[in-house]
């Protein structure tokens, strides 16, 4: 029985079953016709000269539809070769004259036109077939009788038996009708190979063949080699791009049996393996079984960078290739989400391992590059920052050019794109005629100028410094005043004073202490919230870091690198790194811990919370942590038996009704008198109160009410 090509798809997939073939004895080409038709195959090839498409009154014969099968050819029992049966299936064409030819002629072709229609139709069915370094004609006479000719109507079938090819070769195959009379039919296909195919003790190229499986076991990927102790093979794992050649990533020559051990780390989509044995003309065996696994497609994401070859050029590096879309955005100093500039540029789609483009007058650190795939975005890198320096505080303006030379101005913010000028309460819109003066006085970089419009350049720094003299001048108002105050309470301050002091000699020893807060950035009020308890305890004389504090370094050096210089410089001075459990953190934590890293991208480009996690994980799991760490989640928003029991080996507290231990846990072994830290305690809980309740009025009572029950899932 053939093995038609869908069914075959089907049997080799990741877990190929074995198929059997139809086999056909003798080395003759042969064919044979449908009921109704007669059919000849001229003998020996012929030349495959298609030439030009003809129009001919009159019915003509046509093929409409190509299909293939599988068998084997042969010579003995157990020499066979493997074989392509083609079936062209034909219908009957009306041909009309072309619409230029002479009205008085209309009378006679009709005439013409009624005896074909009465008479049996001949045609000649040229098969072409190639498969390198094969390439065949052969030519198929069919004759059909008159009273199957029936214009537009299918009238059979003619098979042809059949072309060699190569386990696992490409073979391409045309059909068309000599002379033409319309187009040729074509398709290309991939044949099989020695695995899915019941050909071991038939084909002896076969016979040597190494057998190749692919198991799992944990993070581990094994290959697993079944042959024999004296058999020499090699064994190559390559690239399968698209856009290009194999690339080849480890190639070795081995004997006997063998199993490889890759990491899970290694694997993307397009990691294939190919063996063979060490013999001249072998048949090579190639598989790729990571097409579908998901951590192939998250390592993929993980080592794709993008790099900056010239001011306007820029490329996107990965070992497969990738269906997505690029865009520029404005990234502004105070971190926030890149802004895209569409309109009025234009997406452009990604091709891997290729310069691309955009039509840049200027570079600018803020500009930055987005690469997203079905609108989910996957990389961001603001690219021009690492020849130009860090991000500037410059007001991008979109200057819109409408039909009939309308244009529109406005400035690009966060919350969008502000008309100027404009009355609404915004940065932009308050510098909006100071912003059109510079760019009508030319103190603005062009940064893109085309037909839909162009971009600006606005430097801010003059205004913030004309906004710091004012706040100066405010300050030392300030300052008088509370000299004047302070001088009309001269009793209260010498007792404040006196407290001071004790304050002072109890806890001097601790003052010094420097704190690294991670976090998961999982809404605006959580930050909020983090950042009151930071400002707190920067009160306290503690040395706090917070990526909040650091956006313009973490912008700089990216996350990770961030985040290991802060974490080797608190250790190194005793400090300690506070993680502050939210149910974005436990989410990722749990991710990490069931062995699937999140993907770059996937918390935002300023998230040093996940970007920590490959360092602080190994701490906790190689019994490291204790002393240097201190874990804390907030009341109401998580509950303490919600933190994964591998960080339980640090003291973890819920604040702020465990304030006074969690402050004790901060200053190490040189804690302060008891009276101290309870007034050091009722400071943050009062500075942290307004935050905790608008944090847990945002999320709402209902889902609150779920994220407090223990180990319960949030939502």
């Amino acid at each position: 029985m053939p093995v038609p090509w869908f069914l075959l798809s089907l049997a080799l997939g990741r877990n190929p079953v074995v198929v059997s073939l139809e086999r056909l004895v003798g080395p003759e080409d042969a064919a044979r016709c449908s009921s109704g038709l007669s059919c000849h195959l001229w003998d020996g090839d012929v030349l495959c000269l298609p030439g030009n498409i003809v129009s001919t009154p009159g019915p003509v014969l046509v093929p409409r539809h190509l299909q293939t099968e599988l068998v084997l050819r042969c010579h003995q029992e157990t020499d066979c070769d493997l074989c392509v049966r083609v079936v062209v299936h034909l219908a009957v064409h009306e041909q009309w004259e072309e619409p230029g030819e002479e009205k008085q002629f209309e009378g006679a072709a009709d005439l013409e036109l009624e005896e074909p229609r009465n008479a049996s139709l001949q045609a000649q069915v040229v098969l072409s077939f190639q498969a390198y370094p094969v390439a065949r004609c052969v030519l198929l006479e069919v004759q059909v009788p008159a009273a199957l000719v029936q214009p537009g109507q299918s009238v059979g079938s003619v098979v042809f038996d059949c072309f060699e090819a190569a386990l696992g070769a490409e073979v391409r195959i045309w059909s068309y009708t000599q002379p033409r009379y319309q187009k040729e039919l074509n398709l290309t296909k991939q044949l099989p190979d020695c695995r899915g195919l019941e050909v071991r003790d038939s084909i002896q190229s076969c016979w040597a063949l190494p057998w190749l499986n692919v198991s799992t076991d944990g993070d581990n990927v094994h290959l697993v080699l079944a042959v024999s102790e004296e058999q020499h093979y090699g064994l190559l794992l390559y690239w399968n791009q698209v856009q290009g050649p194999p690339k080849p990533w480890w190639h070795k020559n081995l004997t006997g049996p063998q199993t490889i051990t890759l990491n899970h780390t290694d694997l993307v989509p397009c990691l294939c393996i190919q063996v063979w044995p060490l013999t001249p003309d072998s048949v090579r065996t190639s598989i790729c079984p990571f097409k579908e696994d998901p951590r192939a497609h998250r390592n993929l994401w993980r080592v794709a960078r993008l790099r900056l070859l010239s001011p306007r050029t820029w490329r996107l590096d990965a070992p497969c290739s990738l269906s997505a879309e690029a865009v520029l955005c404005w990234q502004t100093p105070g971190g926030g989400p890149c802004q895209p500039l569409v309109p009025p540029l234009p997406q452009e789609n990604v091709t891997v391992n290729k310069a691309h483009e955009f039509p840049l007058l200027k570079g600018h650190p803020n500009l930055c590059v987005q690469v997203s795939i079905w609108e989910k975005l996957k990389l961001q890198e603001c690219l021009w920052a690492d020849s130009l320096g860090p991000l500037k505080d410059d007001m991008l303006l979109v200057d819109i050019r409408g039909p009939q030379d309308n244009r529109s101005l406005c400035a690009l913010e966060p919350s969008g794109c502000t008309p100027l000028p404009s009355r609404v309460s915004t940065r932009a819109a308050h510098f909006g005629e100071q912003l059109i003066q510079d760019l009508q006085s030319g103190l603005c970089l062009q940064l893109w100028n085309g037909d839909l419009g162009a971009l600006w350049a606005c430097p801010m720094d003059k205004y913030i410094h004309k906004r710091w003299a004012l706040v100066w001048l405010a300050c030392l108002l300030f300052t008088a005043a509370l000299i004047l105050f302070l001088l009309c309470k001269k009793d209260r301050v010498k007792g404040r004073l006196r407290l001071w002091k004790q304050d002072v000699r109890s806890g001097v020893a601790a003052r010094g202490r420097a704190a690294l807060l991670l976090y998961s950035a999982d809404d605006v009020g959580f930050e909020r919230l983090v950042g009151a308890l930071a400002s707190a305890l920067s009160q306290l004389s503690l040395r706090v870091a917070v990526d909040l504090w650091s956006r313009r370094e973490l912008s700089a050096q990216g996350p990770l690198a961030w985040f290991h210089a802060q974490r080797r410089q608190t250790l190194q001075e005793g400090g300690v790194v506070v993680l502050l459990f939210s149910p974005g953190a436990v989410a990722a934590c749990r991710e990490w811990l069931q062995g699937g890293a999140a993907a770059p991208g996937a918390h935002g480009p300023h998230d040093a919370f996940a970007a920590s996690l490959s360092c602080v994980l190994p701490d906790f799991s190689q019994g490291r942590a204790p002393g240097s760490y201190v874990g804390a989640c907030f009341d109401r928003l998580l509950h303490l038996d919600a933190v994964p029991d591998l960080f339980r080996t640090v003291p973890v507290f819920s604040l702020p009704s465990q304030l006074l231990d969690f402050l004790g846990a901060l200053q190490g072994p040189s804690a302060s008198h008891p009276g101290l830290l309870q007034g050091w305690a009722e400071q943050v809980s009062q500075a942290l109160q307004p935050a905790l309740d608008s944090c847990f009025q945002s999320l709402g009572a209902p889902e609150l009410s779920r994220g407090m029950e223990p180990g319960g899932d949030w939502t």
